[in-house]
């Protein structure tokens, strides 16, 4: 029967039908037009080819988590109505209502998160430093204590996370456990179940809840944070495991950095997991009012996002820190993969006489992300950018240095991936003292990377330069 010409028609038909519709809801909902383009032409075309990779990578928006925001606002109602006269008055004197630097001028608006000061933050560089520091501060927590990765592996380090977590909830912590439920693929349950059999609320991120989600494999929750008592945070670019330490090559050493940060914009760092933990959980996570920081002076704005915001914040968030700069503008990350506002910011820079300087790994961990970005970089050299490979490991960090005056560090990446993809979080902190650390810390990684020609891609054999065309035609997805 199903070799019936007839049915077979019906069943092509219905392909076609379902197609037009698919390719209807692509011209409204996918951010942008080249990418409406090819997807509406596609499924039109050929829907039996496209509808299921459309049902995985077509949506570029995350239905349902706009609850969680929605929820967020109310529960920072909530702790403000909570809070003493004297802990809102000492909220409301850290906020800064019209920041001097003109990076962080447009954030409270993008991010719905006030700039706030009295704050102070380290860097913390590479995996050994970071590690101490954050299992040093948990074995203090004796109140509530939030852990979040993308990335947990079940080796040496991830068990030593496992034992602290394990302790401190038997010792009466509060302990949120937070991971992605792709990122962690490979994490065993009996690493989970060992947590939850000790008394910690461990939950797995899924991007696929509900049924608008159910095919969505593309979104991952990309952010790693850790707070005690609501009083000390760590946010950066490691993830928990052996490579992090740099003991597992080819990618070793691993070049990395996290920061500690105290202060109030502790509390929205709070908030920026609350809206997490509530997706994964739909309950209520405890938050503390952190205490001030002794001697904190920095300025500080969190900025979260992902691909339920009403605005592209992570795109916009680069935006408006390149375009700022106007002295020097130096810019880490694992991958250069950036879309046309970005790219275009950063051309202007040049044209402006901004010194601006991008350092990308010389080692690639995804070859096809590696290719895209090695042809984006050959455009940049080309543009007046200089682009520096680091040489002696795996280069994973993500900061950003805007003249002396503010640095951010934090999990976006510069590709389209973090841009429209992750749920991502970054920090940036506006202090001369800070941003000079963090061009010390550049400047010994720039001693020790290569400058990128244009013949690393006009030398490259005909069939290598194709390859990385083919590559950059995935670049939203990447």
């Amino acid at each position: 029967m199903l070799q019936s010409p007839s049915v077979i028609a019906i069943i092509v038909l219905a392909f076609h039908a379902v197609g037009v519709v698919a390719a209807l809801h692509a011209v409204m909902t996918v951010r942008t037009a080249p990418g409406a383009i090819a997807w509406a032409g596609s499924l039109v075309m050929m829907p039996y080819f496209t509808l299921v990779p459309y049902l995985i990578f077509g949506r570029s928006t995350f239905a349902g988590y706009v609850d969680a925001r929605r929820f967020n606002d109310d529960r920072l109602r909530e702790i403000r109505h909570g809070m003493t006269p004297r802990e809102r008055e000492a909220r409301s004197a850290c906020v800064v209502h019209a920041p001097a630097q003109a990076c962080m001028r447009a954030l409270p608006r993008l991010t719905g998160m006030p700039c706030l000061a009295n704050n102070d933050v380290r860097l913390l560089i590479n995996g050994e430093q970071t590690f101490e520091a954050i299992f040093a501060a948990m074995a203090r927590a004796t109140q509530v204590l939030i852990v979040q990765f993308f990335i947990v592996h079940d080796d040496a380090l991830g068990q030593r996370l496992q034992a602290l977590m394990c302790e401190r909830a038997q010792a009466g912590v509060k302990v949120y456990f937070l991971f992605d439920r792709i990122g962690c693929h490979a994490l065993p349950r009996r690493y989970v179940r060992t947590l939850l059999d000790a008394g910690v609320d461990a939950r797995a991120f899924s991007t696929h809840r509900g049924f608008v989600n159910r095919f969505q494999l593309n979104f991952r929750n990309h952010r790693k944070l850790v707070i005690v008592d609501g009083s000390e945070a760590f946010v950066g670019g490691h993830n928990v495991g052996v490579e992090y330490l740099g003991q597992r090559p080819p990618l070793a050493p691993w070049r990395d950095t996290h920061i500690a940060l105290r202060g109030s914009a502790v509390l929205d760092l709070q908030m920026a997991f609350a809206e997490d933990w509530y997706w994964a959980a739909r309950e209520v996570p405890h938050l503390l009012m952190p205490p001030p920081a002794a001697g904190g002076r920095m300025t500080c704005q969190v900025v979260p996002s992902g691909p339920a915001d009403a605005q592209e914040t992570c795109s916009l968030f680069f935006v408006e820190a390149i375009q700022s700069a106007r002295r020097r503008l130096w810019i880490t990350s694992p991958y250069f993969v950036p879309d046309e506002a970005v790219f275009a910011v950063l051309r202007l820079a040049v044209l402006r006489g901004v010194d601006v300087r991008i350092l990308i790994p010389a080692r690639p961990d995804h070859l096809v992300v590696y290719a895209a970005s090695t042809l984006y970089a050959y455009q940049a050299v080309a543009a007046g950018i200089k682009l520096y490979r680091y040489q002696p490991g795996f280069l994973h960090q993500k900061v950003i240095l805007i003249d002396d005056e503010a640095a951010a560090v934090g999990t976006a990446n510069l590709d389209n991936r973090s841009f429209r993809l992750n749920f991502e979080l970054m920090v940036m902190t506006a202090d001369k003292g800070f941003a000079a650390d963090v061009a010390a810390m550049l400047e010994a990684d720039f001693a020790q990377a290569r400058h990128v020609g244009l013949d690393e891609y006009l030398s490259a054999p005909a069939p290598l330069r194709v390859a990385m065309h083919v590559a950059k035609l995935f670049a939203p997805i990447l």
